[in-house]
Parts: C-alpha cells; sequence; structure tokens
C-alpha cells in the first residue's frame, strides 16, 4: 500500500509539473509574439500556477538602455494599489477596527464634515466598490496643468474642502470609477491604526507577502524602467502625494507573484482578507465588483482581476481562485489595448 502510495503522489508530481511547464511556455508564446509586433514596449510578466511560478520578459529597461527587462525591473502599477489598499481594509474589518456595511462618517479624519443630507448614508464598502457618489477630481483638466505630475495640486487641504462642499451624491449606488474614494480608505486606514499608510501597506502587504523590492518612495533605483505615453514621449513615474492609496506603488512581476502566491495561499491575514474582498458589494448588468476589482464569471469559471493605467505605462493583475493561477502583466507604455489583448490571449487560450 505504502509503495502504491508513494507511486501515486510521484505521477501526480510528474503530470502538475508537466502542466505547469505547458502552461508556461504557451504564456511566453504569447507574450513573445506579443512584442515581436511591438517591439518598442517593453513587458514584463510573472504567474502562479499550484504554487509554482514562472516569468518571462522582453524589451529594455528604456529606449536608450541595452539592459533587459527582468522579472525584477520595476513598474508603476497604478491603479492596481486599489486591491492593496482594499484588502488592508478587509483585514482591518477582521482584526474588528471597523465593520465593511459602517457609515464613513466616524472614520474619516477631523477635517471631513459632511453636509448634513450626506452623513450616515456612505458605507466604507461603498467607496471600495465605486458607488459612493461622492465627486472625484478631474483628471484631463490636472494633466493640462502638469502633463508630467498631474496629481501634484491636490492636497489634504483641497481635498477636504471638495468632500465637505459637496451638497448631493447625485449617483450614489451606481457605479463610477473613483480614485477620490480610495485615497479616503487610505486615510481612514491611518485613522484607525494611527500610522501613515506607508507604514500600514509595508506591515499589512510588502512584509508579509515578502514583497522587499516594492516602492512608494525614492524611486532612484537601477532596475527601474522609463515609461511612455501612447505617442513615445518619455513619462516620469507618478509620485501621488495624498492620493496614494488609489494608484501610489511600483513593482515587479517577481514582487506582485508573491502577492498574488499570498492571495492564494489559504489561512494567512492577506488571503483571509481577500475572501471578504471577493464577494460581491456592487452588481449591474455590465459589471460586479469587489473590493476595488472587478469580478467576472463565465461558466462557473470565476476571475479576480484589476488593470491599472499611468500616464506611461498600463498593467493588469488576474488570478482565479478555484483553479489556483494568477498572473501580473506590466508594460512599460500607456497602451490599454495591448494590455487586453494580452489577458484575452492567456486567459482565452490557456486558462480557460
Amino acid at each position: 500500500m505504502k509503495t502504491t502510495f508513494t507511486l501515486l503522489t510521484a505521477l501526480l508530481f510528474i503530470s502538475n509539473f508537466a502542466f505547469c511547464q505547458d502552461f508556461s511556455k504557451k504564456i511566453d508564446s504569447i507574450i513573445k509574439a506579443s512584442y515581436n509586433k511591438n517591439p518598442d514596449v517593453g513587458i514584463s510578466v510573472g504567474f502562479i500556477s499550484n504554487n509554482k511560478e514562472f516569468y518571462t520578459s522582453y524589451g529594455k529597461l528604456s529606449k536608450e538602455s541595452k539592459v533587459n527587462i527582468d522579472k525584477n525591473s520595476i513598474f508603476e502599477i497604478a491603479s492596481i494599489t486599489k486591491i492593496l489598499t482594499g484588502n488592508m481594509i478587509a483585514q482591518a474589518s477582521l482584526e474588528k477596527k471597523l465593520k465593511l456595511d459602517d457609515y464613513i462618517d466616524n472614520y474619516l479624519p477631523k477635517q471631513y464634515i459632511l453636509q448634513k443630507n450626506l452623513q450616515n448614508k456612505i458605507k466604507i464598502s461603498d467607496l471600495a466598490s465605486h458607488q459612493s457618489g461622492l465627486p472625484d477630481f478631474d483628471f484631463q483638466e490636472l494633466i493640462k496643468i502638469n502633463s508630467q505630475q498631474p496629481i501634484n495640486s491636490i492636497t489634504r487641504e483641497s481635498l477636504a474642502k471638495m468632500i465637505n462642499e459637496s451638497i448631493d451624491l447625485i449617483d450614489y449606488g451606481k457605479f463610477r470609477y473613483s480614485n477620490i474614494n480610495f485615497t479616503l480608505l487610505g486615510q481612514i486606514l491611518e485613522k484607525i491604526y494611527g500610522k501613515s499608510y506607508d507604514e500600514i501597506i509595508r506591515e499589512k502587504i510588502f512584509k508579509p507577502a515578502k514583497m522587499h523590492n516594492t516602492l512608494t518612495q525614492d524611486f532612484n533605483v537601477k532596475n527601474i524602467t522609463t515609461g511612455y505615453n501612447p505617442e513615445g514621449g518619455a513619462q516620469e513615474f507618478f509620485l501621488w502625494n495624498v492620493t496614494a492609496p488609489a494608484g501610489l506603488v511600483k513593482s515587479n512581476a517577481s514582487d506582485m507573484t508573491k502577492y498574488l502566491k499570498a492571495l492564494l495561499t489559504n489561512g494567512n491575514p492577506i488571503s483571509n482578507a481577500a475572501l471578504l474582498t471577493e464577494k460581491i458589494y456592487y452588481k449591474d448588468e455590465k459589471r460586479e465588483m469587489g473590493l476595488g476589482f472587478n469580478i467576472n464569471t463565465e461558466d462557473n469559471d470565476t476571475i479576480f482581476l484589476k488593470s491599472g493605467d499611468s500616464m506611461g505605462q498600463s498593467s493588469i493583475i488576474c488570478y482565479n481562485r478555484d483553479k489556483n493561477w494568477g498572473f501580473i502583466i506590466l508594460l512599460n507604455q500607456r497602451n490599454s489595448k495591448m494590455r487586453q489583448d494580452l489577458l484575452n490571449q492567456i486567459y482565452g487560450t490557456v486558462l480557460k
């Protein structure tokens, strides 16, 4: 009996290894073909299946560089930061620091004074699922002011003024993508923990997931990529300031795959919190939303995904808990079409 069990275990290992090898070769083929069509766009991809990690990358750190992009090259993950913020909110809920259906009023910093008709209406989960009805800053107008660092003009004072002067929630309960919502979630985290957002994300996400090369400040590192706008012009990395919880984080395929591994490994705070974030908090005819990301279900196959776009880079993270796989795609150009095409090909031809 022992010999039979040992043989079955060995065969299962060989089968899983062969599957993972086939999995990686197919994804690499898709990434290579895309790069050959778009040789000016550097790509770094990390993927995980049944706890085994694989990486592939193409291109240089910049148009002038001779250094190849690899799994450690730093990119902007931009709005993928939102799922990290959402996970920390869920961790706070599990720690009994807050409830997801609590109203935000008592959790906001003291400079916020909501208009009377807005009080006791917006829930924490409303912020995280983009249905609060609160105003957001106009990105296009900010770009006109400073195309390299459009967020620079947003301050704690101007943000509080925007919220305090809101007299109505014109679309409360309806989906409207919002950076302000996640900025407020970050400030709620700061209030309940008595620490800065930077300290909290390091304690709750980076350290337990072993994301040792993920950055929130001081981006002057040797393996950083240069971002390019759709026209090919060089674009600085966003600094984000007070709006950090909506898009600050800079990372690489290696660290983001470690985050996926933490998500998909049962029994740790990140994975436990993820189970809360993966519930449906908003649904209409076009989408289902968890805390910070989209939920797509087709033929009983559920995937969780979040894209990110800065002015000079595009990215997407996607995972399937039931089938125990996930991947991160990082591009050093703002190119949402290329990113979406890669997602569709990888999911549709390899993973579905």
